[in-house]
């Protein structure tokens, strides 16, 4: 039997997580690094990027914005970070309990009816296991807008390898102009507004999608949940002509590349799309639409290694992780990235 990417152990030193953003490091957002991986690995600084490119190339963002989604409570007498991660049609919320460690609540120790109490007089009561069996995420239904007490009382989601709390501006992105993200869409972090003028003006192009992140969970290993996700029209006219002209579809991110496969056609033509999405791409699922992907460095055990793979293939996903590893790169959200082309 053939391990995924996701199933295949990789050890992360500890000294390997982006512990603070590195602007705290005294770097830009687009001075950190940036692996190369096409035929062989190149080493650079992510302000080095339109370098790696071609005119006619085509760069899809994510314009979901960070929510303020992690709101202290407490379960009984004890202290929790209740995470919220979608908004469900009928106005339920799924969300996640986190112990004030940062790490996963005791799945053994919620149960349907347990209560939350949060700040202003606020309450959140768990429902039901969100995508069953798994008791990680549970639906909620909230006494107060779930949106109003994140602007009142939240704080971005952070998980126990960054020790420090950090403002909302840090977990921004260049393109984040609709809120409705449980987590920051990372890998465009390192743009900043002068890099995305050097595209442009280099002839590589530049569309947006909309795909509003889950919470992820390094712990379990878990497929990636239903997420909310839009792919406009021009966007999607945009990917159909760069294909055709011979052009690249560069995807920022697993979220944009999961978008935009979800609104693929049987015959392999981007149509406009919105909804939710529950696609899981990997070796047997690979892309058909993005030839290369913008990504951080994502923890072992993580589903997001197969979907790398799906795009890139397995043979550079391993080189890449294993130059990353050999040669000092940092993980997680506030670490270096990498550029993975077919």
């Amino acid at each position: 039997m053939t391990l995924s990417m996701a199933e295949r152990a990789f050890v992360l030193p500890p000294e390997r997580n982006a512990t603070q953003p590195p602007e705290a490091r005294g770097l830009a957002r687009d001075e950190v690094r940036l692996l190369v991986a096409r035929n062989g690995l190149t080493h650079a600084r992510f302000h080095e990027l339109p370098r790696y490119l071609r005119a006619g190339d085509l760069v899809i963002v994510n314009n979901s914005a960070t929510l303020p989604a992690a709101v202290d409570g407490f379960l009984g007498d004890r202290a929790v970070a209740l995470h919220f991660s979608t908004w469900l049609d009928d106005g339920r919320w799924v969300v996640e309990l986190r112990a004030p460690e940062r790490i996963p609540f005791p799945h053994r120790e919620l149960a349907a009816g347990a209560r939350v109490r949060l700040p202003g007089g606020a309450q959140a009561t768990l429902r039901a296991p969100w995508l069953a069996p798994a008791r990680r995420l549970w639906i909620a239904e909230l006494t107060v807008d779930p949106h109003q007490l994140m602007r009142a009382h939240g704080y971005p989601i952070t998980y126990s390898y960054v020790p420090q709390r950090w403002s909302a501006s840090y977990y921004t992105t260049a393109f984040g102009r609709i809120p409705g993200s449980a987590e920051m869409p990372s890998a465009a972090r390192p743009f900043t507004d002068r890099l995305v003028v050097d595209l442009l003006t280099s002839g590589i192009g530049v569309a947006p999608i909309t795909l509003h992140t889950g919470v992820s969970s390094p712990e379990t290993g878990e497929p990636p949940s239903p997420e909310r996700f839009a792919v406009p029209a021009a966007t999607a006219r945009l990917v159909n002509d760069t294909k055709a002209a011979g052009g690249q579809v560069i995807a920022v991110g697993t979220t944009v590349t999961r978008a935009l496969e979800s609104a693929a056609d049987p015959a392999g033509r981007v149509r406009p799309a919105a909804g939710w999405t529950e696609l899981v791409l990997g070796p047997d699922n690979p892309a058909r639409i993005v030839d290369g992907l913008i990504t951080g460095w994502h923890a072992p055990g993580a589903s997001h290694l197969d979907l790398l793979v799906a795009v890139a293939g397995e043979r550079v996903v391993r080189d890449a992780y294993a130059a990353a590893l050999d040669t000092g790169y940092l993980w997680h959200e506030f670490g270096d990235s990498a550029l993975l082309l077919r």
